[in-house]
């Protein structure tokens, strides 16, 4: 991992312990045919598509082991741990951070520091955000066992429980979302593929190395993003079912419609947790089982534990107080900043900076009255009261994933957003 810097390589060094195995060549189904899919929740694993907005949290559990990916934006930290607790999960055996962006490991902090974890697999790619290095000194801090995975290496859950690792591959593709971690979980006959926001170079590399990508129960890549979900990886993966997590109305227009498409082309079962609310996927290894936005009745048993499918959570709402940052749009570049107060805020000299605060925008004289919001596009334009403009003849924002922040003419901290 020679592109790891070196105060990851130390907390690797400290905490990694990985258990290498070779990927193994076989069918999730021997008979060619897709598994039978019923809605009366039963089986052994059991898998939550948690609804956490734009963004990813998956939890498995299998008999009695856990295993977490990935845990929303900062804000959803507290919604997975009451859905935790709501199955009365007290141990996660396993958690894993599929790559450094916000919308995947913002809540992670929250959820290891109220559990017991016995093991943190990370991508281990470099990403420079506050974010993501305080969540690596948090991992160190508590003495959990670190994997920093490679395609090749499995995840010991359970003997009967097949995880195998198939991204990132040996030598990375040098980009945060294509070096998602991307696992393949097998159960007798059925298998789920976990695709982080691998897009279409990182299934390029998986179909190149030979890998075994069919799945009957796919976690649609990137948000169905039109970047992802190609159509020869989905012929490969020949998926039953087809989950995608994404946030109502987000910023992105996730899901496009060209990967919509393309899974409809397969014939799969799509489920959305913007539409659907948290799905849930259980097998008992020959079979599949469905449950979404809250269904009645269905009862899923996990070991010991007998969980219920629930109705979707409401959105977390926004800040009752202060000036926050509302919105930030990489692609359309531009940021929103509001006003919670029930009185006007002075933003003049106000500053809003990117990742690593590259560029920065200092507000010109400017009130934003109470309940109002304002937003900043990074062109060039002429300022009104709802809009003002930095001028910039390039683009600001980083499209693969960007942190901004507001501060106050102090230069002290109010917000951040991270995409």
């Amino acid at each position: 991992m020679s592109s790891i810097p070196a105060r990851y390589l130390i907390c690797i060094a400290l905490f990694a312990c990985t258990v290498a195995c070779l990927v193994t060549a076989g069918c999730s189904n021997p008979s060619g045919q897709q598994p039978e899919i019923g809605s009366d929740l039963s089986g052994d694993l059991v898998v939550h598509f948690i609804d956490v907005g734009q963004g990813d949290s998956i939890l498995i559990e299998f008999r009695d082991k856990t295993m977490l990916i990935d845990a929303g934006e900062r804000r959803m930290g507290e919604r997975v741990i009451a859905y935790l607790d709501e199955r009365n999960v007290e141990t996660l055996d396993v958690v894993v951070a599929t790559h450094a962006h916000s919308d995947h490991i913002g809540g992670l902090s929250d959820v290891i520091s109220a559990y017991p974890v016995g093991r943190f697999v990370d991508a281990a790619q470099p990403h420079p955000t506050a974010t993501y290095e305080n969540l690596l000194v948090l991992v160190e801090d508590l003495g959990i066992p670190y994997t920093a995975a490679e395609r090749g290496q499995s995840i010991a859950l359970d003997p009967d429980l097949e995880i195998l690792i198939l991204n990132p591959g040996a030598e990375p593709l040098g980009d945060i979302n294509e070096d998602s971690v991307v696992l393949k979980v097998t159960y007798g006959d059925i298998s789920y593929l976990f695709t982080g926001d691998a897009g279409t170079p990182a299934e390029e590399s998986m179909a190149e190395a030979g890998l075994d990508l069919d799945a009957d129960v796919l976690k649609v890549g990137h948000h169905a993003s039109r970047y992802a979900s190609s159509a020869e990886f989905l012929s490969s993966v020949s998926p039953a079912i087809s989950v995608i997590e994404v946030g109502e109305g987000n910023d992105y227009g996730h899901p496009h419609e060209e990967a919509v498409e393309r899974l409809e082309a397969t014939g799969s079962r799509i489920y959305r947790t913007d539409l659907d609310g948290t799905v849930i996927v259980a097998t008992d290894g020959t079979a599949l089982t469905v449950a979404a936005g809250g269904a009645p009745a269905a009862t899923v048993t996990a070991g010991a534990t007998t969980a219920a499918a629930t109705a979707t959570p409401t959105a977390t709402p926004a800040p009752s107080s202060g000036v926050y940052i509302a919105g930030l749009d990489l692609q359309e570049e531009w940021i929103a900043v509001a006003n919670a107060d029930e009185t006007a805020v002075n933003l003049t000299g106000w500053t809003i900076t990117d990742e690593g605060t590259r560029n920065t925008y200092t507000f010109p004289v400017y009130t934003l009255d109470p309940g109002a919001d304002v937003t900043v596009h990074s062109g060039a334009g002429n300022d009104t009261a709802t809009d003002l403009y930095w001028g910039r003849g390039s683009a600001v924002w980083n499209n693969d994933g960007d942190l901004a922040t507001l501060a106050d003419a102090n230069g002290t901290v109010v917000s951040t957003m991270e995409r």
